[in-house]
């Protein structure tokens, strides 16, 4: 019951914003119901469109794990945009320093590489957190930009293509690609939907078990909500803030498997439409909850896809626009929490 009035507010909050956003484009002299059938359409107009769709709620699905394990222990990770940085270009150094690999070993090795690096990632701003005081959203935005500056260093150098301008690597080895063996690819094979979205899903569910069904989840979730009760009761409030965060660091890295080996097959600088900050958003709307953050990352992956048309399909609103009317959802969601107004709380506690 709990759970369904919390996702009952989170689908009320997000009618309202939708309202509000598409008045907003009124505003600007479109039509709301044309802009409204641009963004239904361009991501469900066709097989390809619904692919790419699910390509991005892949990456969010991830980015958003990334946000909400933390957020479970009372850190706020706002880092997934370097730990996924990190990791992608760790995969893509794998299957470029030994493109001779083959099935399985090759992407075993490369994602295995992956997480491991995005984890560290997340474990540094963890364990200056938890021994040092250090605030994680200072630190973990300082990292972004360090992974940034990385990236850059070896796509302009030791990783760089010599058969292309762009900023990009060469390519990984053809034994690390999805697509020889991937079921899910071949359902659309002209979209770079891969079974990355199997493997997301797969790790959302788990997530929420082990948050809800597990000894380890309930000290966790005890940690966040109270650091100071939960040594009391003889949990260690340091290691499960530690524990959270470089699992998170690897979820966000998991978007390399999503990019890299399900997709492009090289890491291109700037390939991310800000996966790791939109992820924020897709776990608040999801209320933190693993199973809710399926849904909410298939909507933002939606609007994600659906604002490329406008720059096309408008005169006044462009891509720009997905950003405006994610932030308004958001805002729309955390009001009907914070804001209780009589009778919508009425309305939500009869159900």
């Amino acid at each position: 019951m709990k759970m369904f009035s919390s996702l009952l507010r989170s689908f009320l909050g997000f009618s309202v914003g939708l309202c509000l956003a598409l008045a907003l484009t009124a505003l600007a002299g479109e039509n709301p119901t044309h802009v409204l059938s641009v963004l239904l359409h361009s991501s469900f107009g066709s097989s390809y469109d619904f692919g790419l769709v699910l390509f991005y709620t892949t990456s969010l699905i991830f980015t958003g794990l990334a946000v909400c394990l933390p957020f479970q222990a009372g850190l706020f990770n706002i880092g997934a945009e370097g730990q996924l940085t990190m990791g992608a270009l760790t995969m893509a150094a794998v299957g470029i320093l030994w493109p001779q690999l083959g099935l399985p070993w090759a992407p075993l090795l490369a994602v295995s590489a992956g997480f491991s690096v995005a984890a560290l990632w997340g474990f540094i701003p963890g364990w200056l957190r938890a021994s040092r005081g250090s605030h994680e959203v200072i630190v973990t935005m300082m990292f972004n930009f360090i992974a940034a500056g990385i990236s850059s260093y070896f796509v302009v150098g030791a990783l760089k293509s010599v058969e292309s301008q762009n900023p990009e690597t060469a390519s990984v080895g053809s034994g690390y690609l999805f697509k020889d063996f991937d079921p899910l690819h071949a359902l659309s094979p002209d979209s770079p939907v891969n079974i990355s979205l199997v493997i997301a899903i797969v790790l959302a569910v788990i997530t929420w078990l082990v948050l809800n069904k597990s000894l380890w989840g309930y000290e966790l979730k005890a940690v966040g909500q109270s650091p100071d009760a939960a040594s009391t009761a003889g949990i260690n409030a340091k290691k499960y803030k530690i524990l959270s965060m470089l699992i998170a660091g690897g979820f966000a890295g998991l978007v390399g498997m999503n990019e890299i080996l399900g997709s492009a097959g090289k890491f291109r600088l700037g390939f991310s439409p800000d996966y790791g900050f939109v992820g924020i958003a897709v776990a608040l709307l999801a209320r933190n909850n693993p199973l809710g953050i399926i849904f909410s990352a298939f909507l933002f992956g939606a609007l994600q896809k659906g604002a490329t048309d406008l720059d096309l399909e408008t005169a006044t609103i462009t891509r720009d626009f997905a950003k405006i009317l994610q932030a308004i959802i958001i805002l729309a969601v955390a009001g009907f929490y914070s804001v209780q107004f009589l009778k919508v709380k009425k309305w939500i506690k009869k159900t």
